[in-house]
């Protein structure tokens, strides 16, 4: 990049909900930092990400952190083969608190495959009905396993009455519609905006605004124009940008919709 001048973080009238980022992750500067300058360009609400049983206690302290940061209880696939009872015990006793917003992240990754598949499904569905049990939507993770997210996802279609999103989509048009057409929101974050990420555009036009949802899933996949930096959630108006773009819809019409679908998704009461 040499010297050239990064542009500025914009700051919009509208404020944004970060649906998805991991503050225990963050290293590059102090927590408070990151969340005064959240606030500064006006994200209004801040979902910090469970991922493990290691991180279900942090991620609640960190929903303490400042009235705004709220969080999941969940095992991402990565970490699914240190699945426990005392690790589903814990996540069904402490999901339903008051700022844990939703069961997450969890799902299936084939790509890296770093826990036995058949293991995957398993925690994937135990967390399903966790989310049936305490009337909580989940945060899924889905990395080339299309077919068999679908197919767990609909054994869950008539008790999952709250849903969720498919966060961080980088999955094809199949898994895409069917989603959508079960009422799920996609989450959408800086890949948008990569050269090369026109397959993550074109799932982005055949969404329907109201059920598309923002994200910066920092500290990785920082947007255009700080690729190389650690990301934050202030990156945040980067991706709504990319939206309405790609969308060729007003700006206000993405940060309002996106607002909605945020508070209907994870804060029903407002």
């Amino acid at each position: 990049m040499g010297s050239k001048k990064r542009r500025d973080i914009p700051v919009f009238q509208h404020p944004i909900i970060e649906t998805h980022c991991h503050l225990d992750y963050l290293k590059d500067r102090p927590l408070e930092d990151t969340l005064a300058e959240a606030r500064r360009v006006n994200i209004e609400r801040i979902i910090t990400i469970a991922v493990s049983p290691d991180n279900l206690g942090r991620v609640r302290e960190l929903s303490q952190a400042a009235p705004f940061v709220y969080g999941t209880q969940g095992v991402h696939p990565h970490d699914a083969e240190s699945y426990t009872d005392d690790a589903e015990a814990e996540i069904r006793q402490h999901v339903v608190d008051d700022k844990m917003v939703a069961v997450g992240e969890i799902g299936l990754d084939y790509f890296y495959d770093n826990a036995d598949r058949e293991v995957q499904r398993e925690v994937f569905r135990r967390q399903l009905q966790i989310a049936c049990d305490s009337d909580r939507p989940v945060v899924i993770h889905s990395r080339d396993a299309d077919d068999d997210t679908i197919a767990i996802l609909s054994e869950f279609e008539h008790s999952l009455t709250r849903r969720g999103v498919i966060h961080s989509f980088t999955s094809g048009p199949g898994l895409a519609r069917y989603a959508l057409d079960q009422g799920w929101c996609l989450g959408f974050n800086g890949i948008s905006t990569f050269n090369k990420a026109e397959n993550v555009r074109d799932i982005i036009r055949m969404t329907p605004i109201e059920q598309l949802l923002l994200e910066t899933d920092s500290p990785f996949l920082t947007p255009v124009p700080y690729r190389g930096r650690e990301n934050a959630p202030f990156y945040i108006p980067f991706v709504a940008e990319k939206v309405a773009e790609v969308k060729a819809l007003p700006l206000d019409e993405v940060l309002a919709n996106t607002y909605r679908n945020s508070l209907r998704t994870f804060f029903p009461a407002g």
